[in-house]
């Protein structure tokens, strides 16, 4: 793993000098440091775990936008087989910040929705950072239009800083985009899943993320703005950011005990950075479990119970 964040630059001097005195022994195989290594990584492996034993929302917040994190286009193309691409949104233009088609996992076919951010400078900017258009929801709505006319699961993998706010994107209808692809999430008959592996933010996400079921993996975050947009409406200053995570309650651990988060799954020792591969395994189980337990809902009763589960948030919000 090459970045780190803030809070982590204790841990990468010392896994810095473990690497450095592997690089030297490389160098001179004379050179016995296999001890002195082996030490720093005992050090590196305590630190860690205390750096990560109590996370504050804010911290949380940084770990959900890693840049090494896995991303939508490593997931479908580690989890999922016979990937089709589906793109455009038939009316103006296909949106790169949203992927989607139709695919299989385990054997089941599914259609597989979600925001890509991209790895890299270039791929960041074809992507739009995550944060679809217009038209990226009207291409969501149309691949839920098409899941829901063949009966095929829907999944839906949910990293975004938030819908692009730009002149654009207003112009061509933003806000109706979201609005109508969260009503077409409730509308649909077939399994819907959602999963949360990086940022949930605004109606963004949850135009994709209103299903039967939502699985946040352990240092995701879910909420209706950024810690740092919430700080400059309510105190004018960005840099609250910190005071503004603790009161938003958007970690996957605070909105399971909301009854938003279905399921919180557990990431490896240092978020999911630092077992790629391992972290969507576990994903792709979780998916192909709960894909089995929906099968057996019919479609009536899986459209009737999914606008039950948002109701049912809402009443429990107004009484707390």
């Amino acid at each position: 793993m090459n970045n780190y964040l803030e809070f982590e630059k204790p841990l990468a001097e010392i896994e810095g000098k473990a690497e450095e005195l592997r690089a030297m022994a490389r160098a001179n195989e004379e050179m016995d440091i296999e001890k002195e290594a082996a030490a720093l990584d005992k050090k590196a492996e305590a630190l860690l775990k205390e750096l990560y034993e109590n996370l504050t929302p804010w911290r949380k917040c940084q770990i959900a936008r890693h840049p090494d994190r896995p991303h939508c286009k490593d997931y479908i193309e580690t989890l999922f087989t016979e990937y089709t691409p589906l793109a455009g949104d038939r009316n103006f233009a296909d949106d790169h910040a949203v992927m989607g088609g139709l695919a299989r996992i385990g054997g089941t076919p599914v259609v597989i929705i979600g925001h890509e951010k991209g790895h890299n400078t270039k791929t960041r900017i074809e992507r739009n950072f995550g944060m679809a258009r217009p038209e990226g929801y009207r291409k969501a709505i149309r691949l839920m239009e098409l899941a829901d006319k063949f009966g095929l699961p829907i999944i839906s993998l949910v990293d975004t800083a938030g819908a692009y706010p730009g002149k654009g994107a207003e112009e061509r209808g933003q806000s109706e985009a979201i609005a109508r692809s969260t009503e077409k999430c409730l509308q649909v008959k077939v399994p819907f899943i959602s999963v949360i592996i990086g940022e949930g933010g605004s109606g963004g996400a949850v135009a994709f993320a209103t299903a039967d079921r939502v699985v946040m993996l352990e240092h995701s975050t879910y909420a209706v703005i950024s810690p740092e947009g919430c700080a400059s409406i309510l105190w004018k200053d960005a840099e609250k950011m910190r005071e503004a995570a603790e009161a938003l309650r958007l970690t996957a651990q605070d909105l399971e005990k909301l009854g938003v988060a279905d399921r919180v799954l557990p990431e490896p020792l240092g978020g999911a950075q630092r077992d790629r591969a391992g972290t969507m395994a576990s994903v792709g189980k979780e998916i192909e479990t709960l894909l089995k337990e929906l099968k057996q809902k019919k479609p009536d009763q899986l459209r009737k119970e999914r606008r039950q589960k948002y109701l049912d948030i809402g009443a429990k919000g107004l009484a707390a």
